[in-house]
């Protein structure tokens, strides 16, 4: 379990803490991808790696691929990555990690309904992001507003994260319930996300 999405299971099955814990151990690269090729992408990463161990955490629940097309390029080997650019001018960026990319994807199609152009960055493993050089990770991040999506804690989104930049996430301990009746109790939703990007943008 990597979040709040087998429900049915509580808060003592809903690690909520676990990838803020990880995260903070020294040398260690925590991947949470949100497809099928990202976890294959992760685990070359992983492979390849001889320097520091890795985590790969998993959803339990089924998810969508968003990823097609060019497969040339490992996308998660440089942490994270625009999963689907603004259709034009970026006006705020949507940052997610495994299950709620798609919660990104959704709250972009939501956004371009309304006229606002909304970039989603896909973030598998911010070890690696930070060591990329400030030039690549601002191309990819942006100077937009920002919003960050993951259900866990927030403390390892702190460092990307600006004044008058919003997360979507848990702050408590989960609940038992149906992982959709739960994302919707703990607002981690396209419509929360779409409300906080109109918040940040008016």
């Amino acid at each position: 379990h990597d979040s709040i999405g087998l429900g049915e299971d509580g808060p003592t099955h809903q690690p909520v803490e676990h990838l803020a814990a990880l995260r903070v151990i020294p040398n260690l690269l925590v991947f949470r991808p949100g497809d099928a090729v990202e976890t294959a992408e992760a685990w070359q990463c992983a492979l390849d790696s001889s320097e520091s161990p890795s985590v790969l955490a998993l959803s339990r629940q089924g998810l969508d691929q968003f990823r097609h097309g060019d497969m040339t390029e490992n996308q998660t080997a440089r942490g994270a990555y625009i999963a689907r650019n603004a259709d034009g001018d970026r006006q705020i960026t949507l940052i997610a990690s495994g299950s709620e990319v798609g919660i990104a994807l959704a709250a972009q199609a939501g956004l371009a309904a309304e006229g606002v152009a909304a970039a989603v960055v896909s973030a598998p493993c911010l070890e690696l992001f930070w060591q990329q050089d400030a030039g690549w990770r601002e191309s990819v991040i942006g100077d937009t507003p920002r919003i960050v999506i993951e259900a866990a804690l927030r403390q390892p989104w702190d460092r990307l994260l600006r004044d008058g930049d919003e997360f979507v996430g848990m702050d408590d301990f989960g609940a038992s319930a149906p992982a959709p009746a739960l994302y919707e109790h703990f607002g981690i939703t396209a419509d929360a996300v779409m409300e906080k990007a109109r918040a940040c943008l008016s």
